[in-house]
C-alpha cells in the first residue's frame, strides 16, 4: 500500500484505516479509491481484525473528489464515466458490506464522496467543527453513488432537503439528521471513539457480523438489487457528467465561476 492509505493494526485486532493527503484534503482519485477498496476488501478477509476505524489525516476527513480527477472526468466519454463510477459504487458497497463492525472518526471537514464514507459506517463521531455538505447539484450533478447509504442514514425527508439545496450543515445539525451519532469537542475525539471501540470488542465476532447481516436482511437489500442499484446510480452520474448541464457546471466549478444557471 502506498502512503495515500495509512493501516495500522493493534494488539486487539483494532484496524486503523487513514487516509492521507492532508494536503489535497483526503480528496478521493482513482489511486485512493482503488487502494481504499482493496484494504477493505484485505480487512475483512483478516480474522485477526475486530473493528476497522477510518479516519482522514489533517484537518479534514474527505472533501470528495479530487480537483485533478474532476478535470479528467469532465474529459470523459460516458462508457470511461460509467467505468470510473462503478468504481467508487465498488469503493461503497465494499465498505458498507464489510462484516466486521466500522468506526468513522470524523476529524474535520467532509464533503460529496467523503459523506458516503461516513454513511457507510456503522458508528459515525464527529468533531464539533466539522462541516457536512452534498453540493453535487451545484455543478449540474447529483451524490448518485453514495445516494443509497446517505439517504438510509438520513432519510428520504432530509435528503430531499441536503441533496437538492447543496447546502452545509454543522455537526450538531448532522447528528441532528442522524448523519453522525456522536459530535465532542476536538480533543475528546479519541476518547469518544475508544468507548465505542471498547464496546465494540465486547460482542462476540460472529454475533456481530450476524448483526450486521439480520440488519440488512430485514431493512436492507438483497444481492440483485445491490447489484442494480450500483448500476443505476453509477449510469446516472455518468450520464450527468457528460450532459451539457454537467460539463457547464464543472467547467464553471474549475474556471471558479458561477455556472450560467445562476442569475446574475
Amino acid at each position: 500500500m502506498t502512503e495515500q492509505v495509512k493501516v495500522n493494526i493493534d494488539a486487539q485486532g483494532v484496524a486503523t484505516v487513514t487516509l492521507n493527503r492532508p494536503e489535497k484534503h483526503n480528496a478521493f482519485n482513482q489511486d485512493v479509491i482503488q487502494e481504499l477498496t482493496a484494504t477493505f476488501s484485505k480487512l475483512n478477509n483478516d480474522d485477526s481484525v475486530r473493528v476497522v476505524v477510518l479516519t482522514g489525516e489533517g484537518k479534514s476527513f474527505s472533501a470528495g473528489a479530487d480537483l485533478n480527477w474532476m478535470r479528467s472526468m469532465a474529459e470523459y466519454s460516458e462508457d470511461e464515466n460509467l467505468e470510473d463510477s462503478l468504481r467508487l459504487a465498488e469503493l461503497m458497497w465494499t465498505l458498507d458490506g464489510l462484516q466486521k463492525p466500522t468506526v468513522a472518526r470524523i476529524n474535520g471537514s467532509v464533503f460529496g464522496g467523503g459523506v458516503g464514507l461516513v454513511a457507510c459506517c456503522d458508528i459515525a463521531v464527529s468533531v464539533a467543527e466539522a462541516k457536512f455538505a452534498l453540493t453535487e447539484v451545484r455543478l449540474g450533478l447529483v451524490p448518485a453513488v453514495i445516494s443509497p447509504f446517505v439517504i438510509r442514514a438520513i432519510g428520504t425527508r432530509q435528503a430531499r432537503r441536503f441533496f437538492m439545496t447543496g447546502e452545509a450543515m454543522d455537526a450538531e445539525l448532522a447528528e441532528k439528521v442522524n448523519l453522525v451519532h456522536e459530535v465532542v469537542a476536538a480533543d475528546q475525539l479519541d476518547e469518544a471513539v475508544t468507548v465505542h471501540v471498547k464496546r465494540l470488542l465486547k460482542g462476540g465476532p460472529n454475533a456481530l457480523r450476524a448483526s450486521k447481516e439480520l440488519i440488512d436482511s430485514i431493512h436492507g437489500q438483497g444481492i440483485s438489487a445491490r447489484e442494480a442499484a450500483k448500476m443505476k446510480t453509477s449510469r446516472l452520474i455518468a450520464q450527468l457528467r457528460v450532459s451539457e448541464e454537467g460539463q457547464e457546471g464543472l467547467s464553471a466549478f474549475l474556471e471558479k465561476r458561477a455556472p450560467n444557471w445562476v442569475g446574475k
